[in-house]
């Protein structure tokens, strides 16, 4: 009996080191590369959503999260490029994790302990401030005179378990009472729902955004006193990932490491994919962004690995593996899909064939979106980010730098950054620091915008 008993423990202790040696290697090794091919659900025509009308840019030049509904990150119509001058700084007196949004000559800062700013673009002075007691981790979305923003648990933020209420605010930014235009801060409603990391999508006077309780919401938001729920679907894990939109079809990842495309106006579900990652029937999941461009679908996952599917099918088109964890939404430009690594790496891969062309190594990991502005790429690293996971997280010092597009080499840094790095309109570009917002100007713009903005600095 007593041999019996120690044969067991050690066929116990065998099974156990073996697939301890199993998930290492699994969570160490590159997961399968796939290339793709130019004439395969290739579009090759720039992303219809771009061709915004030249007013609405001049007015909400940065209305979403990524820029556009396909969250392409990449404002061609902006030119800026550095050497940049400082103009203004805002402290928001926690982290900053999701840039900001701008609009009507104001820039709407949101940090992780629920304070909700409204700042002039163009002085950086604040309009209003409000306090919603709970955490975010999300960009806003401006609509006409509203701003929606998304928000999770009361703090302390990693407070448990995950299944805190949260809801989505809609906040009156300004009014006009006898021709007279106010800046307000008014709220609205807020739709209470599970808690909501998902930066919030509006296309067509409705809100697309995912929740923590395993669903997807689309709200008809048309009527400003109070939303009506058009739809809502059930996608089995939570869903951290921002939806995007084009052609009629709405694109999100969950945790459950699959991608669905479902039809906007009614919530059906086209077409599921899932990533490589599966092992003793678990995925790494997908927290990052879809990007759209080129009739695809671009999305990073956690497992490392880039993946390129089918927008029309969900056909995997091709896969590359660019590293370690992959938080990273990806920037379209010119055929060019970049994106970055948590062992600190910027990747540049051919949007066709998945054919890496640079690499630029960073000195730390890269867990915000990067962003193409006038043809350089911007990206923030992260200081300790990563440090707690199973793959290699690259510690070093936090700062946002550009490097050139074309072939990633170092054009511009900055001492502050952590997660998402910029945001722009035609005039000026605001970079996101740890803690801080700044706002900037080209340099050789600089003297005649202090005399028009601030005409008693010297």
């Amino acid at each position: 009996m007593r041999r019996l008993l120690i044969a067991l423990v050690a066929l116990v202790v065998l099974a156990g080191g073996a697939a301890s040696a199993l998930w290492y290697y699994h969570q160490k090794t590159p997961v399968h590369n796939k290339r793709g091919s130019s004439t395969i659900e290739f579009v090759t025509t720039a992303p219809a959503v771009k061709k915004r009308p030249q007013k609405l840019i001049e007015t909400v030049p940065w209305p979403l999260y990524g820029y556009d509904a396909a969250r392409t990150h990449d404002p061609i119509q902006f030119k800026l490029r550095p050497p940049y001058r400082k103009i203004w700084t805002l402290r928001a007196g926690n982290i900053v994790e999701f840039p900001p949004v701008v609009g009507y000559g104001l820039v709407f800062v949101n940090q992780f302990r629920g304070r909700f700013f409204a700042v002039n673009a163009a002085t950086g002075k604040r309009q209003w401030r409000k306090h919603f007691l709970h955490c975010a981790a999300a960009s806003p979305a401006i609509g006409k005179d509203i701003v929606y923003q998304a928000y999770m648990q009361p703090y302390p933020c990693n407070r448990f378990p995950r299944t805190q209420r949260g809801f989505i605010a809609a906040i009156l930014f300004r009014s006009k009472k006898r021709g007279i235009l106010f800046h307000r801060g008014k709220v609205l409603w807020r739709f209470q729902t599970g808690a909501v990391e998902s930066s919030p999508l509006l296309v067509n006077g409705t809100l697309y955004f995912g929740s923590w309780d395993h669903h997807l919401y689309a709200l008809d938001v048309r009527e400003r006193s109070h939303p009506r729920l058009r739809w809502r679907v059930d996608l089995g894990s939570e869903v951290n990932s921002s939806p995007a939109y084009a052609n009629g079809m709405v694109y999100v990842g969950t945790d459950g490491g699959n991608l669905y495309a479902l039809d906007a106006r009614t919530g059906r579900v086209r077409w599921r994919s899932s990533s490589f990652s599966g092992f003793l029937h678990g995925r790494e999941y997908f927290y990052a962004t879809p990007t759209l461009a080129y009739g695809r679908v671009y999305i990073g996952n956690t497992d490392g690995t880039l993946y390129a599917f089918g927008a029309r099918t969900g056909h995997l088109l091709w896969a590359r593996h660019a590293g370690s964890y992959v938080y990273t939404a990806a920037a379209v430009w010119r055929r060019e899909v970049i994106i970055g690594t948590y062992d600190g790496n910027l990747v540049a891969y051919n949007a066709a064939t998945g054919d890496e062309l640079w690499r630029h190594p960073a000195p730390a990991a890269i867990h915000g979106a990067p962003t193409v502005l006038d043809g350089l790429v911007y990206f923030s690293t992260c200081s300790g980010c990563g440090s707690h996971g199973s793959r290699h997280a690259k510690s070093g010092p936090r700062g946002t730098y550009a490097v050139d597009a074309r072939n990633g080499r170092l054009v511009w840094t900055f001492p502050d950054g952590q997660y998402s790095p910029v945001v722009a309109d035609s005039e000026r570009m605001y970079l996101v620091g740890r803690t801080h917002v700044y706002g900037f100007v080209p340099a050789s713009k600089y003297r005649a915008y202090v005399k028009k903005y601030f005409p008693r600095r010297r």
